[in-house]
């Protein structure tokens, strides 16, 4: 699977991750929804990663969800009718905004290793822009399942078990 991954930093943290872990978590998330959708291109995708603070984490949950506090990471789709993806040279796959400080912050609370904690908040909304939710208990278990697979595969436990990982 090939995802081009633009990647800002527009946060005060420098503390994250480097660009390639980014383009693993993308890549193998990208492969795994890949695998249930039978129209698959061959193209290369594209996704939008900013790395937000607070103050436009709850700005954008704000506008988009109604909710005034900050998030770990919202999911923007590109919405391109499927029409019109033969004429592109990329699929965009849309955008992520994460909360860096909000990420720490959850890592720290749940004990959970940070680079763990970063790669399930992006394979998360990699899901997400592939049309995976959470809304009901069968897509909650459903979307739980392919994220702990894919976290495994890259060595991160389950981050849906209450241990101490750290």
């Amino acid at each position: 699977m090939n995802v081009i991954i633009d990647l800002e930093n527009a946060s005060t943290l420098r503390d994250i991750p480097e660009q390639s872990a980014f383009e693993q978590w993308v890549n193998l998330a990208q492969t795994e929804a890949n695998a249930h959708k039978p129209e698959v291109t061959g193209k290369a995708f594209n996704l939008g990663i900013r790395i937000v603070d607070e103050a436009e984490s709850t700005h954008l949950n704000s506008s988009y969800r109604n909710k005034n506090a900050p998030t770990n990471v919202l999911s923007f789709s590109s919405n391109i009718p499927d029409f019109a993806l033969p004429a592109l040279d990329e699929i965009p796959l849309g955008d992520l905004a994460i909360c860096a400080s909000v990420v720490a912050s959850e890592a720290a609370e749940q004990q959970k290793f940070p680079q763990a904690h970063w790669a399930h908040m992006v394979i998360h909304g990699v899901l997400h822009l592939n049309g995976f939710d959470h809304n009901t208990d069968a897509e909650a278990s459903a979307m739980e399942a392919l994220e702990v697979k894919i976290l495994n595969g890259l060595g991160f436990p389950d981050p849906y078990l209450i241990t101490e990982q750290i």
